[in-house]
């Protein structure tokens, strides 16, 4: 985290006429959020990496941006654009991270300390509305939307065991077809059926339509975006949202687009697995929870473990052929893709659910319940099911951040045809309108 304050510092000094760095805000624990502006035009793009706690790759986006828009007037003074580039919207959440960032990237040390807040601590959902929200993340990007009125704002994310794909507020004609060109050229495979997006309509392979948000229960929030967010709340100004997603351990079936042998057995065997796992996790959390005490870091870190105990055997049971669920909504058509995402989703549930368990427990330091044994083994055996059942592999950080940065600066040649450039006469002397209410490889 230092190291992104440090660079865009360094960066800002040596072009001081065209990039400034300023704090906007403060997290939870004192944490600056910076943000980085580089250019000087009406029409303002505004990037936010670091939304969640355990995708670092956005960091590294976002300085490799601001290093192209710098080398390319066309960026800047040709586009009439200025970019706003917030460095990490959840600082807190990713110094959590740091202890497998520093690498091996494997995969065991990666869920040994994943660490992402539970569904009500992270800023980019606003589940009571944008004027209920109290995280000063939240208001922090809140306020910079309202005072920016973005033509264009992405979301930087990471998809830890999988593909690449885009979610959109508004279609970008074009961009599934750049998306394709740039995974391809970096060997990243793209995500057809992702979990995220199981219901959501496609405007192109590996490229979704985010539906307007809906209030909906916890669970459903956790699994479908169905509430409102810092996605949709600059809607009014004419935004369009792009949530760029590149995944660290990529897997080829996630965009293989044929027809499995037995949809509905895989079905079967993904949701037996999930609810199965769920059991395995509770019975173990019920065993070590009266030793863990009462700490804040410990609430820290119970929050996602109740919230992933609580969505399994939902997700379980609405991906279950065998139940009778009049009510549920219907799954679409399961091609190899598709299975293959929720066979990750399922695994990635229970992984993360005991890499946390495996930190409460560490941190406890004692292990009365004899559960660390139980959580390495479980961890060992789930990572080896991706590693050599999915075929998960590692993808250079280089790679990640490439593919990124190119899906950015495509959607924003795309969305600059349908943002008319703003009148200069309200501009606040840094190209911004009056104000309205990954560390290296």
């Amino acid at each position: 985290m230092d190291e992104l304050g440090t660079r865009a510092a360094a960066l800002a000094a040596r072009r001081p006429r065209d990039a400034r760095l300023r704090r906007v805000g403060t997290s939870r624990a004192g944490a600056p959020l910076w943000l980085l502006s580089v250019g000087h035009g009406s029409r303002q793009a505004l990037v936010v990496a670091g939304p969640h706690a355990n995708e670092p790759v956005g960091g590294a986006t976002v300085l490799r941006l601001a290093e192209r828009v710098l080398a390319d007037p066309r960026l800047c003074e040709g586009a009439d654009a200025t970019w706003n580039l917030l460095l990490c919207l959840d600082p807190d959440g990713s110094r959590r991270n740091e202890a497998w960032l520093s690498g091996p990237y494997t995969l065991g040390r990666y869920f040994r300390h994943f660490f992402r807040p539970g569904f009500l601590e992270q800023p980019e959902w606003l589940p009571d509305g944008a004027d209920s929200a109290v995280l000063p993340e939240t208001r922090t990007l809140l306020d910079l939307q309202d005072e920016l009125r973005p033509f264009l704002q992405c979301s930087l994310h990471g998809v830890d065991v999988g593909g690449a794909f885009v979610e959109l507020t508004h279609d970008l004609p074009g961009l599934a077809q750049r998306v394709a060109h740039a995974a391809a050229r970096l060997g990243i495979p793209r995500e057809l059926g992702p979990y995220d997006t199981l219901y959501w309509p496609a405007l192109g392979p590996a490229v979704y339509r985010i539906p307007p948000p809906r209030r909906g229960d916890l669970a459903a929030a956790i699994t479908e975006a169905a509430v409102e967010s810092t996605w949709f709340h600059p809607h009014p100004y004419g935004t369009v949202t792009a949530v760029v997603e590149a995944p660290m351990w990529g897997v080829a079936a996630v965009e293989d687009a044929g027809r499995p042998a037995d949809a509905e057995a895989a079905l079967r065997s993904v949701s037996r697995k999930l609810r199965d796992d769920t059991r395995l996790l509770e019975g173990i959390l019920a065993r070590v929870r009266p030793g863990l005490g009462t700490s804040p870091d410990t609430a820290c870190l119970l929050a996602p473990v109740d919230d992933y105990l609580l969505v399994g055997p939902g997700l379980a049971d609405s991906w279950d052929p065998d139940l009778d669920q009049p009510a549920a909504r219907p799954l679409p058509p399961l091609d190899t893709a598709r299975l293959t995402a929720l066979r990750l989703a399922g695994r990635r549930v229970a992984l993360r659910t005991a890499g946390l368990l495996h930190q409460l427990v560490t941190a406890s330091g004692h292990d009365p319940a004899g559960a660390l044994p139980e959580l390495d083994r479980l961890i060992d055996a789930w990572c080896a099911d991706y590693r050599d059942g999915c075929g998960a592999r590692w993808i250079p950080v280089a790679r990640q951040v490439e593919y990124q940065a190119r899906v950015v600066l495509s959607a924003f040649h795309l969305a600059t045809r349908r943002a008319p450039a703003r009148s200069r006469s309200s501009d606040s002397g840094w190209g911004s309108p009056t104000a309205v209410p990954m560390h290296l490889e």
